[in-house]
């Protein structure tokens, strides 16, 4: 990985030297497109309004072009700007991909700037820690979305369920019940591998351990073991597929034929559920997936994206102080209310107060993880052991066998 130089020499006062350091003889009066890559529906056209009037007001010798990409093929697309000349000067990632394209020694490295300007040791860890390759933060957290549980009022009511469960023992206990008089307790698909992972984190496992720079798998581990026995245990409390995820059939219209008490998604998953069932609309409520202690809820993936600043950004300095103005208290509350989004910060978390789905999220991201950071995780999720490993215990296999397996497939993968 390259090393960063954090200031530029004070004496070499030669024009070389300024250009260097992003100031050029000259270029006061210049205006600046700094050309900013967003994915599609990353963000609503009246957030981009307002912060680009505002930003622009605020910096007159700056004009921002926003660019909005499709996730599909995005990778090779990305990889293909930053190596090339004259790419884009922002982007936004997801924040699993930042070790991938910083492997390729091509992103610039904004570790001062995490410290000194963005208050970096309150960021969410789900969106930090991918987004940080060997010390180095090159990718800086933007927004988060988390899994929570969606549940049918209506049902937990008629088990005589009042509130929510707060640990995974209750959990198991409420399930049950609401499992019962033609309902599904939960329905949880076998291959949901994104939840397993947030059982494996809270009972102190890992997916794939980082010694010294080799990845070897770890769902063989006794960690590792007690999060896939606690969800073979959650998911025979309905009737989920064993052998597929939960797309398949897509778990929220499953939900929406009002017979499941809950299942684990993403607060997006509403619009699918009452498209399908309008009649669901009022009747649906939201808690943080519970932990093994009652006040800490569980792990949980963290998805969302982080922003990059490429070395060959045209106007890196300009670049730089859009990434801090978008990343920054300000445009984090504004973001975070009109997207439903959790802001980047734990200490943010009040913003969305009001919101109770986004708010249920945001108690968990504080606890929220992301994959291992390798560049070749992408190959993992490609083949994705993990899911057939998954289908394998919960039709009787040998955990401990079947998860050696898998195991040494993921070693395979983030070696190669």
């Amino acid at each position: 990985m390259k090393n960063r130089h954090l200031a530029c020499p004070l004496a070499a006062a030669t024009a070389l030297a300024l250009a260097g350091c992003g100031i050029l003889p000259g270029d006061a009066d210049t205006t600046r497109t700094v050309n900013v890559w967003l994915m599609r529906d990353s963000v609503s056209e009246d957030f981009l309004d307002r912060f680009t009037t505002e930003y622009e007001n605020e910096h007159e010798d700056v004009e921002l072009k926003f660019t909005f990409q499709e996730w599909t093929g995005i990778g090779k697309k990305v990889t293909e700007a930053i190596r090339g000349e004259g790419g884009p000067d922002v982007i936004e990632v997801g924040n699993t991909q930042v070790a991938q394209y910083a492997d390729t020694d091509k992103l610039y490295d904004l570790t001062l700037e995490s410290i000194r300007d963005l208050g970096s040791e309150d960021w969410l860890p789900g969106l930090a820690e991918p987004g940080r390759i060997s010390g180095a933060q090159y990718g800086i957290p933007w927004y988060a979305a988390n899994r929570v549980v969606i549940y049918h009022k209506d049902l937990f009511e008629q088990a005589g369920l009042s509130k929510p469960p707060t640990t995974r023992a209750q959990w198991l206990e409420d399930t049950e019940k609401l499992n019962s008089n033609g309902s599904q307790g939960i329905y949880l698909a076998g291959q949901d591998w994104y939840t397993l992972a947030g059982f494996i984190w809270d009972e102190g496992g890992e997916l794939a351990d980082d010694k010294g720079g080799d990845w070897i798998g770890a769902l063989d581990s006794p960690a590792a073991l007690r999060g896939m026995e606690f969800y073979k245990e959650l998911q025979s409390l309905g009737s989920g597929p064993k052998d597929a995820d939960e797309q398949t059939p897509p778990q929220a219209e499953v939900f929406a034929e009002g017979d499941v008490a809950q299942i684990i998604a993403t607060p997006s998953a509403v619009a699918a559920i009452t498209k399908a069932n309008a009649g669901l609309k009022d009747k649906l409520g939201f808690f943080p997936i519970p932990g093994k202690k009652a006040g800490q809820p569980c792990a949980v993936f963290t998805g969302g994206s982080d922003l990059i600043v490429p070395e060959n950004a045209p106007h890196r300095n300009a670049a730089i102080d859009v990434v801090k103005a978008l990343a920054g208290e300000k445009w984090q509350t504004e973001l975070a209310r009109a997207m439903n989004y959790v802001p980047n910060k734990t200490t943010l978390a009040s913003v969305v107060q009001g919101q109770e789905a986004t708010a249920v999220m945001a108690v968990g991201a504080a606890r929220g993880k992301a994959t291992p950071n390798s560049p070749q995780w992408a190959d993992v999720e490609a083949a994705n052991p993990i899911k057939p490993y998954m289908t394998a215990v919960l039709q009787g296999e040998n955990a401990k066998k079947a998860a050696r397996s898998a195991s040494e497939q993921i070693t395979a993968a983030l070696g190669e």
